[in-house]
């Protein structure tokens, strides 16, 4: 999918208050972002203009949340919302996934979310999937020891590699529904623009939720 270029995305996102920049420079001391609290820190990859993140962190003030995306021109959609909010517990990065073992320390990431994200169906493109081997020893490297993976997709295919990728990757599936919202893995659940898109026209959600294997 082509993305619409948003003139001047790019200045605005640099000026933003509400986005990090140079964000290895806090690693190991995200909690200093957040007026130095000792609240669990959950991250989102993958937040598209931001309508699940900003929900989350409005309803659970007691854990600090990062949205990551690494268009500025998508970005910018959350950054503008923002703004409107009082929202201390949220900030932005416009980064690349591939980085966050160099903008978090071990353990300090207590939950990862990714949603809808880029299905990427061709055989030869399966390294760039997020809940790919590869993503998965990135977020192996930034986890709490009791951290959670949590994915929500509308593709059956990509859902049907992740449930084979992701215990092949040394993690445990510890729930999952191809039907979200008439499983009881609704009970809370917030909806992202996709899933609200897809839902209305009739389209089953699945979903998710991945720890690492007990050794």
């Amino acid at each position: 999918m082509r993305l619409r270029h948003i003139p001047g995305s790019e200045q605005k996102i640099e000026e933003s208050p509400y986005v990090v920049h140079s964000p290895e420079e806090h690693r190991g001391s995200w909690d200093l972002v957040f007026g130095g609290n000792a609240h669990p820190l959950h991250i989102e990859i993958g937040m598209g203009k931001g309508r699940f993140i900003t929900e989350l962190a409005a309803a659970h003030p007691e854990i600090n949340y990062i949205g990551i995306e690494r268009y500025p021109s998508v970005l910018l959609k959350a950054v503008e919302k923002r703004g409107e909010l009082d929202l201390p517990n949220l900030y932005f990065l416009c980064v690349d996934a591939k980085a966050l073992g160099e903008i978090f320390a071990p353990g300090e990431v207590g939950r990862i979310y990714l949603n809808f994200s880029d299905p990427w169906p061709k055989d030869r493109h399966a390294r760039r999937r997020l809940t790919s081997p590869q993503f998965m020893a990135v977020y192996d490297a930034i986890l709490a020891p009791n951290g959670t993976v949590e994915f929500k997709t509308d593709n059956t295919g990509l859902f049907d590699y992740s449930l084979a990728s992701i215990p092949e990757a040394g993690w445990t599936i510890t729930a999952f529904t191809r039907d979200l919202h008439r499983s009881d893995m609704a009970e809370g659940n917030i909806m992202t623009e996709y899933e609200a898109k897809f839902s209305a026209m009739g389209n089953p959600i699945c979903k998710l939720i991945a720890m690492r294997e007990i050794k």
